[in-house]
């Protein structure tokens, strides 16, 4: 496990060294090229050289993509599905704060070893994700950081949550090696929703975040952790992205639907949790459409192709 860790840590420092790199020549045309970074409150949703802000319309094809499309499906499930909707149990809350909302102490259940100590920016009525994992999203919109739970409940003065993350929205850094987060694969959460304010604004500028039933013992940065027993090479790492092909028509698509269709053909979605295949996240709102939401259930799986953004490691 030792020498895991110390492989990934020196593939992740040149993965950084590469980010720096490609943001100085980010006007250049190439697989991944930038534009400007989503935003929330007064913040950047990273930079906009951050992996979830690559447009990948022009990256190169996975040569294993056929494989990794079949094994997402074989669990039943080959159509694009809407994990959120207008109903309020549905999809994963966020809130927003400013520099002086009080900060309160976390007691770590699980994975107190791979988490950011406290204290956390949280409120005691932050909303808590309906459902098993029992996610709590908070963004500082004066500091521009992200604060995540897994697994959280209020108690007494703080909040117990089986893992914590924190992370910088004006830097590219990493989880270090081998570390979970709030979410399996050791990536934040907030920058993977498909957002009510986007899609109302017509345009969604980042990945999205998707599940999918198996995943193999692997990662691709920005994942930082698996969470599989299985070495089966046909299954997705962690981090693996995939994109809406380009020949699939999407005239027919209109409303809530299409934006996030655009999204997924520009930006692409990443593999970020072990669940039902296909099921991509959004923020809790109910001002969804979800007769609108409803056309994705008519895309299926095969419409995307994975693409490669980077080192599978492993071992």
């Amino acid at each position: 496990m030792m020498r895991a860790n110390k492989r990934m840590q020196i593939f992740i420092l040149a993965w950084c060294v590469v980010a720096l790199i490609s943001s100085v020549t980010a006007q250049e045309q190439g697989p991944e090229t930038f534009s400007a970074s989503p935003r929330v409150a007064n913040c950047p949703v990273f930079p906009a050289d951050n992996p979830w802000n690559w447009d990948i319309a022009n990256a190169p094809v996975h040569p294993n993509s056929t494989q990794y499309i079949n094994s997402i499906s074989a669990d039943g499930n080959l159509f694009l599905h809407a994990d959120f909707g207008s109903n309020l149990e549905y999809g994963i809350p966020f809130i927003v704060v400013d520099a002086d909302q009080p900060r309160v102490p976390i007691t770590f259940t699980a994975y107190g070893d791979e988490s950011d100590p406290g204290p956390y920016p949280i409120p005691p009525n932050a909303p808590i994700e309906a459902g098993g994992d029992r996610h709590v999203l908070v963004v500082d919109g004066d500091d521009c950081m992200l604060y995540e739970l897994y697994n959280a409940e209020h108690t007494g003065a703080g909040w117990n949550a089986d893992s914590g993350a924190i992370f910088d929205l004006l830097s590219n850094r990493l989880r270090p090696a081998g570390w979970t987060s709030a979410d399996a694969a050791g990536l934040p959460i907030f920058p993977g929703l498909v957002r009510y304010d986007e899609v109302e604004s017509g345009e969604i500028r980042h990945a999205l975040r998707f599940t999918v039933s198996q995943t193999q013992r692997a990662t691709i940065a920005p994942a930082t952790h698996w969470a599989s027993s299985s070495t089966d090479p046909n299954l997705p790492p962690m981090g693996l992205r995939l994109r809406l092909r380009a020949d699939f028509n999407i005239s027919g698509y209109s409303g809530q639907a299409r934006v996030i269709l655009e999204a997924l053909r520009r930006y692409g979605m990443i593999v970020a949790d072990n669940g039902s295949g296909w099921f991509i996240t959004g923020a809790t709102d109910s001002r969804w459409d979800d007769d609108d939401l409803n056309q994705l259930k008519m895309v299926p799986g095969n419409a995307f192709e994975v693409i490669i953004t980077g080192e599978i490691i492993s071992d």
